[in-house]
């Protein structure tokens, strides 16, 4: 897949809008009951980097990241204000943020994740893109050292220890993440007399599997 490792500027995407989606088929039946199957193991995510335009120099520096990925042709990393670490957002990464796997004694590979949970139903997400120098690591709530170790591929988001990890070991890791987008468009339509009176363009970003 095309994408490039480079994160669109945060100055832009502070202010933008978006989100989750899910892909939900919803037959209601002849008795009124509902059957309702989920499309998609994973949501995808969507937002508009428009919004968050404050001035012409905003404005530039859009079209300079759009036209340097060719449009829709070559993937972006995006930073979600609303959800990027592996904490609650005003809280600190820690090294026990979430339970990445149990060790065999024999696998050392682990891919990073995240657990969405309320009440009793919970939601896994892939993680692809941590964001490098954030990353913490524990086995056994025994915090190990990166590139001595453990090795991490920051364009995937697996982790490659050394040793492997004990049986019945708990691997958990803390990190900054981004979201693996593309634009949605091929065009911009951009107008500084309308963007000056409060009219800002759309810019459609939609998140990309890895």
């Amino acid at each position: 897949m095309s994408f490039h490792e480079i994160r669109f500027p945060t100055t832009l995407s502070f202010g933008s809008t978006g989100g989750p989606e899910r892909r939900t088929d919803v037959v209601t039946l002849a008795s009124g009951h509902e059957e309702r199957n989920a499309r998609w193991q994973h949501s995808r995510r969507r937002y508009d980097a428009g919004v968050a335009m404050r001035s012409i120099d905003d404005l530039a520096a859009l079209i300079a990241f759009f036209e340097a990925r060719s449009g829709q042709l070559y993937g972006f990393r995006w930073k979600d204000w609303s959800d990027y670490k592996s904490c609650l957002p005003t809280a600190t990464v820690g090294a026990s943020d979430q339970l990445i796997g149990t060790g065999d004694g024999s696998s050392t590979i682990f891919a990073l994740s995240k657990l969405y949970a309320s009440g009793n139903a919970s939601y896994t997400r892939p993680i692809s893109k941590p964001v490098m120098g954030t990353l913490r690591v524990a086995v056994s709530g025994a915090e190990k050292a990166e590139d001595t170790d453990f090795t991490v591929d920051y364009a995937s988001g697996v982790i490659t220890f050394a040793v492997a990890p004990a049986l019945s070991a708990t691997v958990t890791a803390g990190f900054e993440f981004d979201v693996p987008v593309r634009f949605d468009t091929d065009h911009i339509h951009v107008s500084v007399a309308s963007f000056q009176a409060g009219d800002v363009p759309s810019v459609p970003v939609v998140e990309v599997r890895i």
